[in-house]
């Protein structure tokens, strides 16, 4: 029962993770943000990009916060598939 839990959100992550690598995808395409997938996806990622935005600052044009945001989830995944392995 709890392998099934940490799997189900292990998945969650991973699924999450994607949704935020194609909302950044999407600033490299004029007018996708406001499409209404865009809006539905900035509804789903702004709120956890923030945080990281708050601590880490563009560099010129480039915003790095995404890519630890990401790691972030990735080692969060990591941890709970360990947890399914015990």
């Amino acid at each position: 029962m709890l392998g099934q839990i940490v799997s189900l959100i292990s998945i969650a992550l991973n699924i999450y993770s994607f949704a935020l690598i194609i909302y950044i995808f999407m600033s490299w395409f004029p007018g996708a943000r406001e499409s209404q997938f865009g809006e539905m996806l900035s509804k789903i990622c702004e709120p956890y990009l923030e945080i990281f935005r708050k601590f880490i600052p563009p560099l010129g044009m480039i915003d790095f916060s995404p890519i630890v945001a990401i790691m972030l989830l990735y080692f969060a995944r990591m941890g709970f598939m360990q947890l399914a392995m015990m």
